[in-house]
């Protein structure tokens, strides 16, 4: 992949976040669960854009999940996690923010990871 083919791919991206992200907030009743993909670790973090605070959030860089792998098993453990820690704070519905990826491999088995503990979307 050339230097220009990679700027397209990631100015691409960024309009389809900002693109998403103009109708797409979170409110203390129904926060945003927003992903982030780098080249070696996944992020999951759940935000209250009225009050401006994280409420929960996981990534494979932690303690207990170190051993996750960047791949679609680890992605669904990771969102069952933020699914579980969520449920600790009793909130059991988000939004879903995809953050400009598009919706299969990772991203889905992270939303899918967090339903099959409970959150819903």
């Amino acid at each position: 992949m050339s230097v220009r083919e990679l700027n397209d791919k990631l100015r691409k991206r960024e309009q389809r976040r900002l693109h998403v992200r103009k109708t797409l907030s979170g409110t203390p009743e129904k926060p945003r669960m927003t992903v982030f993909k780098s080249n070696r670790y996944l992020y999951v973090q759940v935000v209250d854009d009225a009050a401006g605070a994280t409420l929960a959030s996981a990534s494979t860089l932690e303690e207990s999940l170190k051993g996750l792998k960047r791949g679609v098993d680890g992605a669904a453990k990771l969102g069952e996690e933020i699914g579980k820690r969520l449920k600790e704070k009793s909130v059991s519905t988000v939004v879903f923010d995809r953050n400009g990826y598009k919706y299969h491999g990772i991203v889905k088995a992270i939303a899918d990871g967090a339903r099959k503990a409970g959150i819903a979307f």
